[in-house]
């Protein structure tokens, strides 16, 4: 049965409660899940359903929008809406100060970077702030999309004061590899973890429709002197991590 075939309203319209759109989307989302709409596998457009299904437009917009928010579906600029392949969460442990590519080296997956910043730039008030630097001072920043087993996973921005990073483009793939062979890799820290939408640049990085559930990690890492090493912004998919704390009396 193709996807014309599965959505034509004699085989499921009115067999369900709720509003049309409601209707639609469960039919889509057990179309996925019992693979007669399998991943990678095109929805026709619009028009099409809604001429398939006798619902109007509107109707079959909202059913599909609201698969896209939840991950199920991708729209391709240009080519239209597919079932998205189904995603692999990974748990990433609050207990331990890792870094991202020991995380994906201890999962067995591969991991690789594509460079946004690295380089050399005047401090901010905040960065100021938490390394304890004169006005007008200078930090290394690296802001680059991680990526594991050739899918993007997060967005991570990195500051740190010069004299424990002095050049940036030492960096190629761990951050922390490298503080390592300094002396300088940090011991502890401090995170923030926020849910927030995803705006439409970051989406597009992260392979998401914009909008779509996304992680904010602030960090603050320590050295075991008690200096503040490092302030790290991230992003990390929604759909792609589950946070796991172990909790003691």
């Amino acid at each position: 049965m193709n996807a014309a075939e599965f959505l034509r309203p004699e085989n499921w319209l009115g067999s369900g409660e709720g509003p049309r759109y409601v209707q639609l989307r469960r039919r889509l989302i057990e179309g996925i899940e019992t693979g007669a709409l399998p991943p990678n596998s095109s929805l026709p457009p619009e028009r099409e359903i809604a001429e398939l299904t006798e619902l109007s437009r509107v109707t079959v917009r909202k059913a599909i929008q609201g698969l896209v928010r939840e991950g199920l579906i991708e729209q391709r600029q240009g080519s239209g809406s597919f079932v998205r392949e189904p995603v692999t969460r990974l748990e990433q442990s609050l207990s331990h100060l890792t870094s991202f590519t020991e995380d994906m080296a201890q999962r067995g997956m591969q991991t690789t970077s594509t460079w946004l910043e690295r380089g050399v730039f005047m401090a901010s008030p905040e960065e100021i702030a938490a390394f304890g630097l004169n006005a007008g001072a200078n930090v290394a920043r690296i802001y680059r999309l991680r990526e594991a087993g050739g899918r993007p996973m997060a967005l991570e921005r990195a500051a740190l004061p010069l004299d424990i990073l002095p050049n940036p483009i030492e960096v190629t793939t761990s951050l922390y590899e490298v503080l390592e062979r300094k002396g300088n890799r940090p011991v502890r820290a401090v995170q923030k973890i926020s849910a927030i939408n995803l705006e439409a640049r970051e989406a597009a990085l992260l392979g998401v429709a914009e909008g779509a559930a996304g992680l904010s990690i602030a960090r603050t890492s320590y050295l075991a002197t008690g200096r503040v090493a490092e302030l790290t912004h991230s992003l990390y998919r929604g759909d792609a991590y589950d946070f796991v704390a172990e909790l003691r009396l």
